[in-house]
C-alpha cells in the first residue's frame, strides 16, 4: 500500500506538456514569464532561463523548447522590462540606461528561486542563456555574486568594458559562448570606441578569456565541424578549453562568416547549449 501511494504521488507530481503564462512581483514590479513544461516532467528537475534580445519578447518556441522534451527539464521564458527608450531589455549598462534603476541580477535570482519552489523544480541545477542583450545579461550574472545560476552559455553575447574593467568575478563559473566572426550587431573583434552605440565592448576571444583564466582552465580542444547545411552553411570551430582544477569548463563556437543570429540553421543551438550544461546537472 505504501508503495502503490508513493508511486501516486510521484506521477501526480510530473506535468502534461503545456505553457503556463505567469508573473512575480520583484522590487516593485510584476516580473512576466512564460514557462514550458514536458510531457512527464518530474519533480526537482533541472530549470533553464532563456533571455531575448534587445527590444524583444517571450520566444515560446526558442531552441531550447525540443531539447527540453527529449532530456526532461524545465524552460522559463521571461520578459524583460521596458527601458529609458521603452523597448522591453535587460540592464546590463548600455549608455542609453544610464539612470535605469532596474537590478536585473537580483530580479532574475528571485524570479528563479520562486520558479524553483512554485514548479518544483531543482534549485541546484539552474542555468541561464541568452542571446544579444540576453547573452550581455549572462555575462553580468557570471561576473555578479550570485550563487543561483550553475552555469551560463551567451549567445550573440558581449562582455560591456565597463564589466571587464569594474568588476571582478566571485568564483569560477562554467560560461560557454557561441558567436558569429561576421556579427556587425555584436562585432566579434569589439568595439571599445562605440562606434556602435551600444557602449564599448572587449573582442570576444579576450571575453572569454577572461572565463578560461578565472576558471584555471590549462587545456584547448579545437575541432572544425560542418554547417547543418554543408558548404552552403557556416563552417563551426569548437573551442573547449578543459583541465579546470575549478570543474568548470569554458567553451567557445566560432561560427565563421556568420552573423547575429541563433545559429540554428548551422548548428542545433539548443542541444549543443544543453550539452554543456548537462555536465554540471547534480
Amino acid at each position: 500500500m505504501i508503495s502503490l501511494l508513493l508511486g501516486l504521488s510521484l506521477c501526480s507530481m510530473a506535468w502534461a506538456q503545456t505553457y503556463v503564462e505567469d508573473s512575480v512581483k520583484v522590487q516593485g514590479h510584476m516580473r512576466k514569464f512564460v514557462m514550458y513544461l514536458p510531457a512527464g516532467l518530474k519533480a526537482d528537475a533541472p530549470l533553464v532561463f532563456v533571455l531575448h534580445g534587445y527590444g524583444g519578447k517571450i520566444w515560446r518556441e526558442n531552441p531550447l523548447i525540443h531539447v527540453a522534451d527529449k532530456h526532461g527539464f524545465g524552460v522559463c521564458i521571461p520578459q524583460g522590462l521596458r527601458d529609458l527608450k521603452g523597448k522591453p531589455s535587460w540592464n546590463v549598462g548600455y549608455p542609453f540606461q544610464k539612470g535605469w534603476k532596474i537590478d536585473d541580477v537580483k530580479s532574475l535570482c528571485r524570479m528563479a528561486k520562486y520558479v524553483q519552489k512554485k514548479y518544483r523544480l531543482s534549485r541546484e541545477n539552474t542555468f541561464l542563456t541568452g542571446m544579444s542583450n540576453g547573452g550581455e545579461m549572462c555575462y553580468l550574472m557570471a561576473y555578479s555574486k550570485q550563487q543561483t545560476f550553475k552555469a551560463v552559455a551567451p549567445l550573440a553575447g558581449l562582455t560591456m568594458e565597463w564589466m571587464y574593467r569594474e568588476l571582478e568575478a566571485s568564483r569560477p563559473i562554467p560560461l560557454m559562448e557561441v558567436h558569429g566572426t561576421k556579427d556587425h550587431t555584436s562585432e566579434w573583434g569589439g568595439d571599445l570606441e562605440d562606434k556602435g552605440g551600444w557602449g564599448a565592448y572587449m573582442p570576444v576571444p579576450l571575453a572569454v578569456g577572461y572565463w578560461v583564466a578565472k576558471n584555471r582552465c590549462t587545456h584547448e580542444e579545437t575541432e572544425r565541424v560542418e554547417s547543418l547545411r554543408g558548404s552552403q552553411g557556416h563552417a563551426i570551430i569548437k573551442h573547449r578549453f578543459t583541465g579546470s582544477s575549478t570543474g568548470c569548463d569554458v567553451w567557445l563556437y566560432e561560427v565563421i562568416g556568420a552573423g547575429h543570429t541563433w545559429h540554428t540553421d548551422d548548428i542545433d543551438t539548443g542541444q549543443e547549449v544543453w550539452n554543456f550544461f548537462s555536465q554540471y546537472v547534480k
